[in-house]
């Protein structure tokens, strides 16, 4: 599958705070998950989607993330020396997966307006956002699904997953309307991270998103909103909200995702997906139980 209009847009200019002292000097972006820092896995989603332009909104501090989609001749001739073609190869691939862009936001101003930094190198044309907490499976492929409804529709698309009520303030949550299928909503309203008891329903909005081109319009005059931000979810809002537009629609997730945000969740993505390795599963399975068992 090859999308050769869309381009990705990720938002990387946050500080990190909730893994700090680790993040002081380290983006969070490139904490490991496994062996691979969190930012090359969606990346690497970007490309299995067949989308090979990829801007990344970058904050202070944040060299490390160009410079590891960058290649590193005096490491690849060292390990060309050496005969180890294994870690050559995964030093080279990082360096080769995609055109990579960086430009800074310059104020953080939120999600929002992270995403209208980006507005110069998209250009007219609908265009991906991925959030880099959350990684998607790449046995559960999400983004194809996305652009298949945006595609069909001509609307903006948005991922949402059913959580708990419990963590419904963590989340933007959507008011749906059914359609004919059943992993396809009509967003009706959505609203920012409310107290359980003011949620329309359980449907988050997860880290994905397929936007048109008219969210830059709409997030040129949105106004801050929670937490003095200029949120994202206010512009889908006035979009969704639009007779006169294509409206904005909802693909709900059911596959594996791993919030890499939250340091428990953080750690359990690490445990999940090495458990899942050939290379690296047996021994940590075997390790898990007797851990288990004296516990």
């Amino acid at each position: 599958m090859s999308h050769p209009t869309y381009k990705a847009v990720i938002p990387a200019a946050g500080l990190g705070t909730r893994f700090l002292p680790a993040t002081k000097a380290m983006p969070k972006e490139m904490l490991p998950v496994v062996d691979k820092p969190a930012i090359q896995y969606v990346v690497e989603e970007a490309v299995d989607a067949g989308i090979r332009d990829v801007l990344i909104i970058v904050g202070r501090n944040k060299a490390s993330i160009g410079n590891h989609f960058d290649s590193v001749p005096e490491l690849e001739s060292a390990l060309s020396t050496k005969g180890d073609h294994t870690k050559l190869g995964k030093v080279a691939h990082s360096s080769q997966l995609a055109d990579i862009h960086l430009t800074r936001q310059g104020e953080p101003k939120g999600l929002g307006h992270a995403v209208l930094r980006a507005k110069r190198h998209v250009g007219d044309n609908a265009f991906v956002v991925m959030l880099g907490d959350d990684l998607i499976d790449e046995r559960d492929p999400l983004l194809p699904a996305m652009l298949a409804v945006h595609e069909r529709t001509g609307a903006s698309v948005i991922a949402l997953m059913e959580v708990a009520p419990e963590n419904v303030h963590l989340y933007g949550i959507a008011t749906v309307t059914t359609t004919g299928d059943d992993d396809v909503v009509k967003v009706d309203g959505l609203v920012e991270k409310p107290r359980a008891e003011d949620a329309p329903s359980r449907l988050a909005i997860i880290g994905r998103y397929v936007l048109t081109p008219d969210v830059f319009e709409v997030l040129e005059r949105t106004t801050p909103g929670k937490g003095g931000e200029i949120q994202l979810t206010d512009a889908l809002q006035e979009l969704a909200s639009d007779a006169d537009g294509p409206g904005v629609y909802g693909l709900i997730f059911r596959g594996r995702r791993y919030d890499t945000g939250d340091r428990v969740d953080y750690i359990k993505a690490i445990v999940q997906l090495a458990v899942d390795r050939e290379d690296l599963g047996p021994d940590l399975r075997t390790w898990i139980k007797e851990l288990a068992s004296g516990l």
